[in-house]
């Protein structure tokens, strides 16, 4: 798989953080962490990224990304009980409106490091 090096690096990045701060904290948290170990691990990011949605050619809105890695794949975080259909319907709408093909739900909430994957 094309993005299965690079997703591969991200979850194992995740990992680290998870293991580090272990599940309770606000997504926000998870975020800034996961941040500084990207970044620790030689990897390029962009936290809150815009992105501007169209609806028949015209802006429709402004949606902010949590994290882009390697301007490849979209990583979206969460803080909940577990990721749910729509926590992947919301990533595939985030896919859409970037173009890009590949995205990770991350879910730090769980004694476990919860893992999605979602291609476009």
């Amino acid at each position: 798989m094309e993005f299965e090096e690079l997703s591969g690096r991200i979850i194992e990045t995740a990992i680290k953080v998870h293991k580090a701060l272990g599940p309770g904290f606000m997504e926000s948290i998870y975020e800034k962490a996961l941040c500084i170990q990207l970044q620790k691990d030689k990897m390029g990011l962009e936290a809150q990224k815009e992105v501007r949605v169209y609806y028949e050619g015209e802006e429709v809105g402004l949606h902010r990304l949590d994290l882009v890695v390697e301007e490849e794949i979209v990583v979206e975080l969460k803080a909940v009980k577990g990721i749910e259909d729509v926590h992947l319907a919301q990533l595939r709408s985030y896919l859409k409106a970037t173009g890009l093909k590949i995205g990770l739900v991350l879910n730090f909430s769980k004694p476990a490091l919860e893992i999605k994957r979602v291609v476009n």
